[in-house]
C-alpha cells in the first residue's frame, strides 16, 4: 500500500505563539472557532501501518493547505476564507491581514509543505508508477454560516470527487465499500479532492478521492470529546483502504 497517501490538512488545532497575536478573537471565541472548523481527530480515525500520511502541522486558521496559492483561484476567497482566512466560519473578522503578513505565512508554512507533498507524490510514481491521494476530512453535522451547500440533511459519509483525477473505478469503489456500512452522498455537502500543483490537471497517474465523515459519527461536537463509537468508525475506514484493489 505504499502508492497511498493520506492527506490530512485540517486535524491540526496547532497555532503558534508566535501567531496568536494577529489573530483577533480572545481565548473562548478562539477555542469555539477551532471547535468549529477542525476536523478534529482525522489524522486518528485514518492512521494505518504501511501507509504514508501528510499531516499539517498547523491549524487551518493559521493557513489552509488546500487553498490554492492565490487567492484568484481560490473560490472561498469571496467570504474571506482563502489560504489565509481573514473570517471566521460565521463571518466575523479574524485577523488584521496586509500582503506582507500573508506572504510570510505562505512561505514559512504553506510553500514548505507543498514542496515536500509534491516530492512525495513524484517518489511514489517513481517507484509504483501511480499514486493515490486519499484526502481525508471530516464535517458537522449541522452546516456552518460560511459553507456553500446549507441542507441540514447531510449524510455519514461525503466522497469527494475531480473529474481529472478520481477514476470510475475508484469512485465506484469507495461508494458501493461504504454504502455497506454508512449512508453516503458525493460531492454533498463538500466537492472536489486534492491534488498537489505540480501534477493537478496535469498527470492522470496521480488518483484522488475525497472521504469526508460526519463528526456526530466519532465525537460529541459539543466538547469535542470522541464518544463510544470512535474505534468502531477508525477500524470501518481504516478496513476501507486496506481493501482497495490495484486499479
Amino acid at each position: 500500500m505504499n502508492d497511498i497517501i493520506l492527506h490530512i490538512p485540517h486535524a491540526s488545532l496547532n497555532i503558534p505563539d508566535k501567531m496568536r497575536s494577529n489573530i483577533l478573537l480572545d481565548g473562548p471565541e478562539l477555542a469555539a472557532e477551532l471547535m468549529a472548523i477542525t476536523d478534529r481527530y482525522v489524522d486518528e480515525l485514518f492512521a494505518m501501518s504501511g501507509v504514508r500520511m501528510i499531516v499539517s502541522p498547523v491549524s487551518r486558521l493559521l493557513v489552509d493547505m488546500e487553498r490554492f496559492r492565490s487567492d484568484e483561484d481560490e473560490v472561498m476567497a469571496g467570504v474571506g476564507m482563502g489560504a489565509v482566512y481573514e473570517r471566521t466560519s460565521g463571518g466575523k473578522r479574524l485577523r488584521d491581514l496586509t500582503p506582507a503578513i500573508r506572504e510570510a505565512i505562505m512561505r514559512e508554512y504553506y510553500d514548505p509543505y507543498h514542496r515536500a507533498f509534491e516530492e512525495a507524490v513524484a517518489v511514489c510514481l517513481n517507484q509504483y508508477t501511480r499514486c493515490v491521494i486519499i484526502d481525508c476530512h471530516s464535517f458537522p453535522s449541522r452546516p456552518l454560516p460560511y459553507e456553500v451547500d446549507q441542507d441540514p440533511d447531510r449524510a455519514e459519509i461525503c466522497l469527494g470527487t475531480c473529474d481529472y483525477h478520481t477514476p470510475r473505478q475508484l469512485m465506484d469503489f469507495f461508494q458501493n465499500w461504504m454504502l455497506q456500512h454508512f449512508t453516503v452522498a458525493v460531492n454533498r455537502p463538500f466537492a472536489g479532492t486534492f491534488v498537489p500543483s505540480r501534477f493537478y490537471r496535469r498527470e492522470k497517474r496521480v488518483s484522488s478521492i475525497m472521504i469526508e465523515v460526519n463528526r456526530s459519527l466519532y465525537m460529541d461536537e459539543t466538547n469535542g470529546d470522541k464518544n463510544n463509537c470512535f474505534g468502531r468508525i477508525s477500524e470501518l475506514l481504516k478496513g476501507s483502504i486496506q481493501a482497495l484493489p490495484i486499479l
